[in-house]
């Protein structure tokens, strides 16, 4: 992948990813599926989410890889987008995968991944991670994403008194 644009903060992951989005042209009830770990994908998901609200697409998060606990994103007033919703059935026309699952320690592996890719042939393939997950994780010579926002937090400056 060559790397064309360079953003920064917050603006900079949600700019791009709801420009991509809203360049496919999705329909009424199109799904838009994010594969993470619970807890720590979970927020970003969220954020994701809410810059692509107003899209006619249904949005739902899975966790690692398990279809079967699949649950909506929904929108709560005056909070955000949740996973908040029941069961959702799994047929996506965005596959987005987190960077947490290329994590060390995670209970799958980027040919897990494939091969959930391949399950849902025809699906536009994104990813989304932090301080070069993927690539060191070793995953870009196995996944091919067709957008990839790769954001730095860095530095993480703290204060006390």
């Amino acid at each position: 992948m060559a790397k064309t644009e360079i953003y920064k903060s917050v603006p900079g992951i949600l700019r791009p990813y709801k420009e991509y989005i809203s360049s496919l042209g999705l329909s009424s009830g199109d799904q838009i599926v994010y594969y993470g770990c619970a807890g720590t994908c979970t927020p970003f998901v969220e954020l994701l989410a809410i810059a692509i609200r107003a899209l006619p697409v249904e949005q739902v998060f899975v966790p690692l890889l398990d279809e079967t606990k699949a649950k909506r994103l929904v929108e709560i007033p005056d909070a955000g987008m949740q996973v908040a919703g029941g069961p959702a059935q799994v047929k996506p026309k965005v596959i987005v995968i987190m960077g947490g699952l290329a994590m060390p320690g995670m209970p799958l592996s980027k040919d897990d991944v494939r091969s959930m890719i391949k399950c849902h042939d025809g699906a536009k393939v994104a990813g989304v991670c932090f301080m070069s997950m993927f690539e060191k994780a070793g995953w870009l010579d196995t996944i091919s994403f067709d957008i990839l926002i790769d954001a730095t937090i860095d530095p993480v400056t703290v204060t006390k008194p």
